[in-house]
């Protein structure tokens, strides 16, 4: 029998103990972004160091600055690839604990799903890969590559502090490519492997006129209300059509190209459905575009919020003293970050003049992310993925940022898979956040299927 086939039986064979132990790592309540969990960050992080250095790694947790992260190698294969695993042991906050049918950190097996928080985004899901290695050191002894993994545990915040992580310790971590298990399949029982993500920047701008709130009466049209310029800034930034108005902002943006445009047609999105999910009333976009073409590969601007005047019960004529807006724009590959960046405060404090005081704050800045889809390793994860799920994976674009991607680009020289195994609609950042038992096994499969493809292991003339 291949080891291959071997450690896919192990896998299904433990099938209740990788359940059991999912359980366990859901059930520290790893919150980042709260002060107070600090010491279950701690633990989440030592739970992980453990369970990898039971599996023959070389494993160590090392400060970051912030919460800790978890570097685990075994790199013992002269000449051999190298894999790079990251994902993220921080989960987001419950919420509403009273929207959650189980407690969120209490996971109950329920459906054929696991559900709690952090069941798919990410515990569930690094968990796929730990579970692959597991099962090549179980029948083999061996892996068929060398392994690396990096845990972090700030994703939910940003990753502050991964670029300077990643660069400090850029040796440690060099790898020739980089497996990602957190983002979701398609649809249902169709895998996705996702190859573009966008690029961000985010502004906050912030206007302010007289020195207090005024009377509407006795001071308007005497001078500049704050809440209407920041409106007439907003709407000098997008067109009647939705098209971005910023000079420059699409110089750079390639068309999409035929075959691009022919295999997102080809996924059959459901638009009535989509609209159905979301509520809202009807499609708007660019037009010429498809709702994907909009979401995936076009770049946006959009109102993150908005702040100004009096916002209570009944009535209060004011002019406000101040009024601000939160703005993000999201970028396609070739944009440049920086370029739109300033090119945005040009437009910003053009509309303004000196009708007000403008103060224009940057909370964002990344880079758009596309992987090469005629690698190596993109055709060994489509192969892997057909065998682990029984059905070819779709490729599929992500409309959000992952900062992470430009940063192992940049500073590692290697390209990322990113292998969606839970579903769409799995609730991650919300209550009932679950994951299915039959993905997270066809994951781990996936992933046994995954280090044999690239090491060019499997096939019909190798044997164990």
């Amino acid at each position: 029998m291949h080891h291959v086939e071997q450690a896919i039986e192990y896998v299904h064979s433990r099938k209740q103990a990788l359940i059991d132990s999912w359980l366990e790592l859901v059930r520290v309540p790893s919150v980042s972004a709260q002060p107070e969990h600090a010491g279950d960050m701690a633990a989440a992080a030592q739970w992980l160091e453990q369970r990898l250095g039971r599996s023959g790694f070389d494993c160590r947790i090392c400060d970051s600055g912030g919460h800790p992260a978890v570097f685990a190698g075994r790199c013992n294969l002269d000449g051999a690839l190298t894999v790079l695993v990251y994902g993220h042991y921080d989960v987001q906050p419950p919420g509403d604990q009273r929207l959650w049918d189980s407690p969120p950190f209490k996971p109950a097996v329920r459906d054929g799903a696991v559900f709690g928080r952090g069941a798919a985004d990410d515990k569930g899901q690094l968990l796929t890969a730990v579970a692959a290695v597991e099962a090549w050191q179980a029948v083999s002894g061996e892996l068929p590559v060398n392994v690396k993994f990096l845990l972090e545990g700030e994703e939910e915040i940003g990753s502050p502090h991964l670029p300077s992580l990643v660069e400090s310790h850029q040796n440690e971590l060099a790898c020739d490519v980089v497996l990602i298990c957190d983002t979701a399949a398609f649809k249902p029982g169709v895998p996705a492997i996702t190859y573009g993500t966008k690029g961000l920047v985010y502004k906050e701008v912030t206007l302010t006129g007289p020195a207090k709130d005024l009377h509407s009466g006795s001071f308007g049209g005497t001078v500049a209300n704050p809440a209407n310029v920041l409106a007439e800034v907003i709407a000098s930034l997008k067109d009647a059509d939705g098209r971005v108005t910023i000079p420059g902002f699409y110089d750079d943006v390639q068309p999409l190209g035929e075959a691009e445009r022919a295999s997102l047609a080809a996924l059959r999105f459901d638009e009535v459905a989509y609209l159905a999910q979301l509520g809202s009333p009807a499609l708007a976009g660019e037009p010429g575009c498809s709702t994907l073409e909009r979401r995936w590969t076009r770049p946006t601007l959009d109102v993150n919020g908005l702040s100004a005047g009096y916002q209570g019960q009944g009535a209060s004529t004011i002019i406000p003293a101040r009024a601000s807006a939160k703005i993000s724009m999201r970028l396609v590959p070739r944009q440049d970050p920086e370029a739109v960046s300033a090119s945005f405060n040009r437009v910003v404090r053009q509309v303004c003049g000196d009708r007000v005081r403008a103060q224009i704050t940057e909370h964002g800045l990344c880079r758009p992310y596309m992987a090469p889809l005629d690698s190596p390793w993109m055709g060994a994860a489509r192969r892997a993925l057909a065998a682990g799920f029984g059905r070819e994976p779709v490729l599929i674009r992500e409309g959000g940022t992952l900062p992470i991607l430009p940063v192992f680009k940049e500073v590692l020289g290697a390209d990322c898979l990113l292998l969606g195994y839970c579903r769409p609609d799995c609730n991650a950042h919300g209550p009932n956040e679950f994951f299915h038992i039959e993905d997270f096994l066809a994951g781990a499969v996936t992933g046994v299927r995954l280090l044999a493809e690239l090491a060019g292991l499997y096939g019909p003339t190798v044997r164990g």
